[in-house]
């Protein structure tokens, strides 16, 4: 009740973002739910159930990175003097950013079973001349129980992941957390050379894999089309794309640390400084957000000639992936520049002009641009390079 109360009086910034994560997992729900409508459909090809509910999994993964990015800038979960006398302190308030993101999710899971049950022709005869019906299994008795368990996934995993992320942590000398105003905040990440590392043995396990596979047998197809290849490549993929999102802080933090050296001005100290202090906060999205574009240039240059356009629900678990990444690095962005400023006041209070402190902002893009850009496009390169034929 608590949750309802603090989202009917939030602001409308607020409810877009809260209203984006509803529409997330309207997406997932109804991609789960066309895996169950498949499997119906087709009893006989089991296995390729199992796959299309397999790839569900980077929509999912991809919604709860967004929800817990909305928790995180959410003002209502924000610890304010006063309300632990209440009795909503810091776990308290977890329990409550865990609620209102279950809430959202619910609503979207909602929407996906009415869509779902729409398209089959449950409530008012098949739409679209019954050109979905095949896909999603109409004519055949849904199962209510499996639909209601693959509906909860999401608000179970969000809520879950936000409780997790939003816990009370113990302040200490070396803590990792990205919101401490402590000094140990702008030491460099840990993740960077485990990240390095993990892109190395993803590239590794790719080419070794592609290599050894016998007779061009795809052990795992690709969605949308995209053919197939061993399991072992899409190992290394996904060993890929996590060593990115590992490395993404570290990078950020280095990104900062050049941005110093040979006798830097002002506005290179300003935003070299900036992005080490933020390198936890900003470089994780921007880490996973290299991961979600090299996959995409890789799978679009594995496309080109095929034979067949996309399928629907391989364009909407794309798109809900890029479009969740996106909406997390713009979130993360704007919690970056709420935790600043009281520094840019200062900064102003000091005599600093606007214009530099625009002009580091600038050159701060700019500088994890030229770093991640080139990066991405040689991840890509290398991740599709074991694939083509």
């Amino acid at each position: 009740m608590l949750a309802l109360r603090l989202a009917r009086g939030s602001h409308p910034l607020v409810l877009l973002r809260r209203l984006l994560v509803a529409a997330a997992s309207a997406g997932v729900g109804f991609l789960l739910l066309s895996a169950l409508g498949y499997a119906i459909g087709h009893p006989g090809e089991s296995r390729a159930a199992l796959v299309r509910l397999a790839w569900c999994a980077l929509p999912l993964a991809a919604t709860v990175h967004l929800a817990v990015a909305v928790a995180r800038t959410d003002p209502a979960t924000r610890p304010r003097p006063g309300l632990s006398a209440i009795g909503l302190g810091p776990a308290r308030l977890a329990a409550v950013a865990a609620a209102s993101t279950a809430v959202a999710c619910v609503l979207g899971s909602t929407t996906a079973l009415l869509v779902f049950l729409h398209l089959r022709g449950d409530l008012t005869g098949l739409p679209f001349d019954g050109a979905s019906g095949e896909l999603l299994g109409a004519g055949r008795p849904l199962p209510v129980a499996a639909a209601l368990t693959l509906l909860a996934v999401v608000p179970v995993v969000a809520s879950a992941a936000c409780a997790l992320a939003l816990r009370p942590r113990r302040k200490a000398v070396l803590d990792d957390d990205p919101d401490t105003d402590t000094p140990a905040a702008a030491a460099p990440p840990a993740g960077l050379p485990w990240g390095v590392a993990l892109v190395a043995l993803g590239v590794a396990v790719e080419t070794y894999t592609a290599r050894g596979a016998s007779g061009g047998a795809a052990a795992l197809p690709l969605p949308g089309g995209l053919g197939g290849g061993p399991a072992g490549v899409l190992l290394g993929w996904a060993l890929t794309a996590v060593g990115l999102a590992v490395a993404g802080p570290g990078l950020t933090h280095l990104t900062g640390r050049l941005l110093q050296v040979f006798r830097p001005g002002v506005t290179r100290l300003l935003a070299g400084r900036a992005l080490m202090a933020e390198a936890r906060r900003i470089g994780r999205p921007l880490g996973v957000a290299c991961a979600v574009a090299s996959a995409t240039i890789g799978a679009t240059t594995l496309y080109e000639g095929g034979a067949r356009a996309f399928g629907p629900l391989t364009g909407l678990g794309a798109a809900l992936v890029v479009t969740c990444t996106v909406a997390t690095l713009l979130t993360a962005a704007l919690e970056s520049r709420q935790t600043r400023v009281s520094t840019k006041d200062a900064l102003l209070r000091l005599g600093a002009s606007a214009s530099v402190l625009r002009m580091a902002v600038t050159l701060r893009a700019v500088a994890l641009l030229a770093v991640f850009a080139p990066l991405t496009w040689a991840v890509a390169e290398l991740a599709a390079l074991p694939l083509r034929p």
